[in-house]
């Protein structure tokens, strides 16, 4: 396999890493809060069998995915949802961060061990298929390579989006205690993880824009080296700008 492409696919893979582990340390805040009201074994086990739950389904789901990854309109619904979580995600942090934390707590603790355990597989659910989207968009653009078709799409780009989900789960359940550490320390980090998500959906607008049956853009320009350029320096600003903004928030709370 051509060096080039082994480079292209290694920096998409580190690239899911780092957003894997931002969206996981995310999401184990949100699984905390609502086994938090069991006994530690029971924590335990719901936590696990939601672990169980969502390596299934988001193999499953990436099987059914790539299938229809080349449909246009899978495209744009995919696009549009990768948006709105994007959105919807950074207001409700900016606007209504403490009701929307205290409705979660409030309606954890009415729910008994398996009522939990289902609540915590929906949400993995969910977890899943925004990951899995955003994976997609990132590897769509990547060159095809001399692997054989795993379900309807080409084996290397099937196997970086898989490993990159399944480093996702494995961070979420083992190292999302650093992870959230550094979202502590960085608040910004997770406004920028959700910005970077919906920049995804952006890359996803475009594919689908360029796509042979729409047209509205050149297919030529949605796979170009051009794009991709400017795709990879935008998402590198929007990681820096949650790095170092929240660098002079982190200083004066200490001082305070």
């Amino acid at each position: 396999m051509d060096i080039s492409i082994l480079f292209e696919y290694g920096w998409v893979l580190l690239l899911l890493i780092a957003l894997e582990g931002l969206l996981a340390a995310d999401n184990a805040l949100v699984l905390a809060i609502m086994v938090k009201h069991l006994p530690e074994e029971d924590r335990k086990k719901a936590l696990f069998y939601g672990l169980a739950g969502a390596f299934v389904f988001r193999f499953a789901s990436l099987f059914i995915i790539s299938f229809l990854v080349d449909v246009w309109q899978v495209q744009a619904i995919g696009a549009l949802y990768l948006l709105f979580i994007a959105i919807n995600h950074i207001v409700r942090k900016l606007v209504f961060k403490n009701k929307e934390e205290n409705k979660i707590e409030k309606e954890k603790k009415k729910s008994g061990f398996w009522g939990t355990v289902f609540k915590v597989e929906l949400a993995d659910i969910a977890f899943a298929v925004d990951s899995i989207l955003a994976a997609v968009a990132l590897a769509m653009t990547l060159p095809n390579t001399p692997l054989p078709n795993i379900g309807g799409m080409d084996g290397g780009k099937f196997l970086v989006i898989f490993a990159g989900g399944l480093i996702g789960l494995v961070i979420m359940r083992f190292a999302a205690n650093m992870f959230v550490k550094l979202l502590h320390s960085r608040p910004g980090l997770e406004i920028a993880a959700f910005a970077i998500v919906g920049w995804v959906g952006v890359k996803l607008a475009v594919l689908t824009l360029g796509h042979h049956d729409i047209g509205v853009i050149s297919h030529d320009f949605a796979h170009s080296t051009v794009w991709k350029l400017i795709f990879y320096t935008i998402l590198i600003g929007i990681a820096a700008a949650g790095w170092f903004l929240t660098k002079e928030k982190k200083e004066s709370q200490t001082a305070a």
